[in-house]
């Protein structure tokens, strides 16, 4: 795919491609997410103390994968540029990978099924990050105004919420009851339903999305070496307090998504996993219209403010979880959490393109790999967060192994601990976070007229 003489990239058509970019990210990841742990822990039986020792597994593969990967692109240089190549040799693994997430060797020993689990999330991991970490270090190079970027981030969002519709939603019309031994066959149905429609977003974001600047082409001859990147990013006190409320949204991202299909149906008594898809979707479309609304607030008062509020709206539309027994309860508070996701998702590549952007200020040289792949592992370290959350109160609840006709009025409260209160607590923290987060107000405005001047000057060196 030969990199076009048009480099437009205000173009609505190139804005709405790179939204599909997001669509498959957000499908392949949300799916692992949701339906990983309830496969693994209720259809193949493992523990779940077995399973947060993967995932422990699984971070610290991570802690080598998802920086080398960052740095590996920021030092390539290809006339197709330097992310683009790797989303086209990541699509069709990892499409194949949401097969195979769901392909254990059911009838093999105990400990088979477990190695078969940890070494196939790790490689999911791989692929999932080559894709994830390309098409998001785009984002900020490509759109580089902050109203482009507040513009493609709306629409980018919308599409990304289409995507967690789709996530929750299409499995459940395929799989009745999430928990039954009986279905799985069915989720390597859903697996392959998700890989087609992961390769149709990435083709889109490839044949009509936005193409790399030119004028950063050469950028990569000033990368520094890999443990250099890792020192810069780690040094950096703007990424750093980024990091904290970026770890305390994916907690909760993770946990969330991780609970539902068990709190729906031990503490909401819902029998039919179509309708917790339904309370979810029911947030999701909510969220979907406050994008809008947060778009505005961020116009006004920037970033960082309103990511403070937006986390603010999401704890408090989470203290009903640790009421609610029903339904019809779910359906009247469901939708409220939309509300304060949506500002999260807003907010998260809009900070992190300031915090490359002061890096470009102070540095010269445009690192997005190298900070997002920093990124994706605290990122993944939230996942050993979540699992060691859910690990801690499923043992203390006598809920190590699923067993469905075991549920105590212990497991539902911890189940609703898990949905209200842990998630609760990370969300305060990530509002510390970004409370001291300096990339605001002055500076910042300072930082956008000095990377105009830099940027103007490597395009006059073309």
């Amino acid at each position: 795919m030969n990199m076009k003489t048009d480099t437009d990239n205000s173009k609505f058509s190139r804005i709405l491609a790179y939204g599909f970019a997001q669509f498959s990210d957000i499908l392949s990841y949300q799916t692992f997410s949701i339906y990983i742990f309830t496969f693994y822990f209720a259809i193949v039986g493992l523990e779940v103390n077995h399973i947060t020792v993967g995932f422990i597994i699984w971070s610290l593969w991570n802690s080598i994968n998802d920086p080398l990967l960052g740095y590996v692109s920021d030092r390539t240089h290809t006339r197709f540029g330097r992310r683009r190549p790797y989303v086209l040799i990541s699509i069709i693994p990892l499409a194949i990978m949401m097969i195979i997430l769901f392909t254990p060797p059911i009838n093999g020993t105990y400990s088979l099924k477990l190695t078969y689990f940890i070494v196939i999330i790790c490689i999911f991991e791989f692929f999932y990050t080559m894709y994830n970490l390309n098409q998001t270090c785009m984002f900020p190079e490509v759109f580089m105004e902050p109203e482009l970027r507040i513009k493609a981030m709306n629409i980018k969002q919308i599409i990304g919420i289409i995507a967690l519709l789709m996530a929750f939603l299409l499995p459940t019309f395929i799989i009745s009851d999430l928990t039954d031994p009986d279905s799985f066959p069915l989720y390597r149905w859903v697996g392959a339903l998700i890989g087609i429609l992961v390769i149709i977003g990435a083709v889109i974001f490839l044949i009509w999305g936005p193409r790399e600047r030119k004028e950063f082409s050469n950028d990569y001859k000033d990368t520094p070496s890999f443990f250099a990147s890792l020192k810069i990013a780690m040094k950096n006190k703007s990424f750093m307090w980024f990091i904290v409320t970026e770890v305390s949204n994916w907690y909760v991202y993770g946990i969330l998504p991780a609970i539902v299909p068990l709190y729906g149906q031990y503490v909401l008594n819902i029998e039919d996993s179509f309708y917790w898809g339904l309370l979810l979707g029911e947030a999701f479309i909510f969220g979907a219209i406050f994008i809008n609304v947060w778009k505005l607030v961020v116009k006004k008062i920037g970033a960082r403010k309103t990511w403070m509020i937006s986390q603010f709206c999401w704890i408090l539309s989470l203290v009903p979880m640790l009421f609610i027994t029903n339904l019809i309860q779910g359906m009247i508070f469901f939708p409220f959490i939309g509300i304060g996701l949506s500002g999260s998702m807003l907010n998260v590549d809009l900070v992190l393109g300031d915090v490359v952007d002061e890096d470009e200020y102070k540095t010269g040289t445009r690192s997005e790999g190298g900070y997002w792949g920093v990124t994706a592992f605290f990122m993944r370290l939230s996942t050993i967060l979540v699992f060691l959350s859910i690990s801690s109160v499923f043992s203390t609840v006598g809920w190590k192994v699923f067993e469905p006709e075991n549920v105590t009025s212990s497991v539902v409260n911890g189940l609703r601990l898990l949905m209200s209160v842990f998630p609760i607590v990370f969300l305060v923290i990530g509002i510390i976070g970004m409370k001291y987060y300096p990339l605001d107000g002055e500076y910042l405005k300072t930082v956008r007229i000095e990377i105009e001047k830099i940027h103007n000057n490597k395009k006059s060196n073309l």
